[in-house]
């Protein structure tokens, strides 16, 4: 493989990571504390509004190859990102609300010789969340079949590719901290907590909107429509909640994190090389305060380094570390 093809597969694996962001555990009992991941914001019933602040610590680890095969990458390499994600949650009604998340991104890489720093905004996220219930499904003890109901929320997101992608003028492949597409998903939330235990399943399904392009890693290339394949994610998670004399409460949650993408097209032809997959698990200890005002969490997320856990997609670890603050 030649250099160039190398960083070009090396820039690509980066900009796919950082605009999915979807590693952080789905959620942990989000109508009574707020939850969500760095790709989506959910505030707790009744409350006003929140503010969220996340870091993401991404290590790189080789790639699984387009036939699902793990490989690592070259000996000295050291790829790395660094994204600090902005949330704001609003309460549009009594059962509407809507957030907003804004990471930026740090690329600090080493890679076959190649020393790159770069750094600037990522993808932008718009949400819009309907909550299928009226009152807080919390409970401590089941007494009547009621009290089985979870909470569901529905959902629709908007990526808008604030980022740079390989389509504008970059500098050089590691420049990129965006995909270059708009994309809509439709999203559901379903999670239930009887104390002390918790569990959650996320499903979303994404289209990207198609785009004109004439520029690849800064050079100029023949005009052609290109669109992104269709994206599919799941995650199931179960936690267990842990009360303290002060009654601020510690959340441990394990999940596990299944992403899929199908082949995009350039001008109405398959382009199997946009194909992607990638399976994960994901580990977050929650500390909240007895008023729920406050959350702090910090998440580690695992990908396995072993043929058939991915395909086109890099093997990565991150650590995550959020803080949100709930406004009644």
């Amino acid at each position: 493989m030649g250099t160039r093809d190398t960083l070009g597969r090396a820039s690509l694996l980066l900009a796919i990571t950082c605009c999915f962001l979807f590693t952080s555990a789905a959620s942990w009992a989000a109508s009574c504390c707020g939850g969500g991941s760095s790709s989506s914001l959910i505030m707790p019933k009744f409350a006003r509004a929140m503010l969220d602040v996340s870091m993401d610590l991404e290590d790189y680890n080789g790639f699984w190859d387009s036939n699902g095969d793990y490989r690592p990458d070259p000996e000295g390499s050291d790829l790395n990102q660094y994204r600090i994600n902005l949330g704001y949650a609003h309460r549009l009604g009594s059962r509407w609300q809507a957030s907003a998340i804004l990471p930026y991104v740090w690329n600090r890489n080493i890679y076959t010789g190649l020393t790159s720093n770069t750094q600037g905004i990522g993808d932008t996220t718009l949400n819009l969340w309907y909550e299928t219930f009226d009152n807080i499904t919390c409970v401590w003890k089941v007494r009547k079949w009621a009290d089985m109901k979870p909470a569901v929320y529905l959902g629709g997101s908007l990526t808008v590719p604030t980022g740079i992608s390989r389509f504008d003028n970059v500098a050089n492949s590691f420049d990129i901290t965006g995909r270059g597409f708009y994309r809509l998903d439709a999203n559901m939330l379903v999670e239930k907590t009887i104390y002390p235990w918790n569990a959650s399943l996320l499903l979303s399904y994404g289209k990207y909107l198609e785009r004109s392009v004439n520029r690849d890693y800064g050079n100029y290339v023949q005009p052609s429509r290109r669109k992104l394949g269709d994206r599919m994610l799941a995650t199931v998670s179960g936690g267990y909640t842990y009360f303290l004399e002060s009654m601020d409460t510690l959340t441990f949650t394990l999940a596990y994190s299944h992403l899929q993408e199908d082949a995009g097209r350039i001008d109405g032809r398959s382009d199997p090389t946009t194909k992607m997959e990638k399976n994960s698990f994901a580990g977050t200890l929650a500390w909240s305060t007895m008023d729920r005002d406050w959350i702090f969490k910090g998440t580690l997320s695992h990908a396995i380094p072993e043929d058939g856990w991915g395909l086109n997609f890099p093997v990565t670890n991150i650590v995550s570390l959020e803080v949100s603050h709930v406004l009644r």
